[in-house]
């Protein structure tokens, strides 16, 4: 990998007090990571493709395949029938006609599945100037290219998504999506880092033609599901034929989650990276297998829980999670087969950095970037949490007071 050169002098809103100045010196990480896989992300991002492009070009081959037999075979009813019985013949090559048509039809809607939008809260530049102008300063930093929608999600994640505007057509549009939880989660210098990593995904795909193959790799794979869904025979066959298209999908999303690790210490310190890396994990942790299973454990006992989950979430996250010095279990948990992205442990140790929580007392980016809007922003996704849990939740109530009423009788009875 070519030496990293401090990035341009940013505008001057980036000058907060959180904002973490270019590093000096990120040699380290440019040695640990060898020019050779960088070298191997591009290659394999350009066979992949052309595999995908030639995937569709194959189905758009076959829906016109499929309509010239139609065609064939009408002309030759026709051909055969058509002097003696012509309406037999119009019978019989309408139907062919119209049964190859609706085949060609269904294969060609395939093709047309578009990138859903984002779910969650947009973001206008007027409803969080402060964060708006942290996400423009660090996308030109990193030269990242324009970000034309922020959006809040429930899920604790961050991610960049490129879709064109009419989902088919148009230019292509930037959407970058920060979850609440993660906001919570996280301070402000940790953020910065989060933010790097994510521009840093945009910065590796802009150059050449980066950009669009992503795009025909994504289409190809939203194709495949259609595939599946609409002819199941054929989507388990093709699923067998590309089993090693899979493979080297997920493969290049670990090299480039390396690569973005990369890129993004150009701009935040490795340290602060790792630490944010290992924050991230440990909260993730702490609210799938604690918080959230807390939360739906009321519905034994509740009809409707006695908490919102959104609007408590900062309480339960500093009144519940506690740092603890020895965090080797939680950050060692393996990633399945084949998983789109390495381990926590990996990536700390391509940072080279070391495992270690430090307890930090810095108000939540949330707090800091979203204080005015908390309360909306929590009741719209409560609302929308309750909507979708609401049925499971009433039937483990029914059925925990029906249990609960079947032993206090076998208690009488005794």
């Amino acid at each position: 990998m070519s030496a990293m050169l401090p990035p341009k002098q940013p505008p001057v809103f980036l000058y907060e007090q959180h904002i973490i100045e270019s590093v000096t010196d990120q040699a380290g990480f440019s040695r640990m990571l060898h020019p050779r896989l960088f070298v191997l992300r591009k290659r394999l991002a350009l066979c992949l493709t052309l595999i995908a492009m030639t995937a569709l070009l194959l189905i758009v081959v076959s829906v016109a395949a499929v309509l010239g037999v139609g065609v064939l075979g009408a002309y030759a009813a026709w051909s055969v029938f058509g002097a003696e019985w012509p309406v037999l013949a119009f019978f019989l090559g309408g139907i062919w006609f119209v049964a190859t048509g609706f085949f060609a039809v269904r294969l060609s809607s395939v093709l047309f599945v578009p990138l859903p939008l984002p779910e969650g809260v947009s973001l206008s530049p007027e409803d969080a100037r402060s964060l708006h102008k942290l996400i423009e300063g660090m996308a030109w930093v990193l030269e990242a290219g324009r970000i034309d929608h922020v959006w809040v999600t429930p899920e604790m994640n961050a991610a960049v998504l490129q879709r064109p505007r009419r989902g088919f057509f148009g230019r292509v549009e930037t959407h970058l999506l920060i979850g609440l939880p993660l906001m919570h989660s996280v301070t402000c210098p940790q953020l910065v880092a989060v933010l790097a990593h994510e521009f840093a995904h945009l910065a590796v795909q802009r150059k050449g033609a980066g950009k669009y193959g992503a795009l025909l790799r994504a289409w190809w794979l939203r194709a495949l599901d259609r595939l599946g869904d609409l002819f199941p025979a054929i989507g388990a066959q093709v699923d067998c034929w590309l089993g090693r298209f899979y493979s080297n999908m997920a493969r290049l999303a670990r090299i480039e989650e390396f690569e973005a690790d990369a890129q993004a210490t150009k701009v935040v310190d490795a340290g602060l990276l790792g630490e944010t890396l290992i924050e991230v994990s440990l909260k993730e942790q702490f609210l799938s297998g604690d918080y959230w299973p807390r939360v739906l454990a009321q519905s034994r006992v509740r009809a409707k829980p006695l908490v919102r989950p959104f609007r408590d979430l900062c309480l339960g996250m500093s009144a519940g999670f506690l740092h603890h010095v020895e965090q080797g279990d939680m950050l060692s948990g393996k990633e399945p087969f084949q998983s789109m992205h390495p381990t926590t442990r990996e990536r700390l140790r391509a940072l080279r950095v070391s495992p270690t929580v430090f307890p930090c007392d810095l108000p939540s980016a949330a707090n800091r970037y979203l204080l005015p809007l908390l309360l909306t922003l929590a009741w719209v996704f409560d609302r929308a949490w309750w909507r979708g849990v609401r049925p499971d939740w009433q039937l483990t109530y029914r059925m925990a007071r029906r249990e609960h009423r079947r032993e206090r009788e076998r208690g009488c009875e005794q």
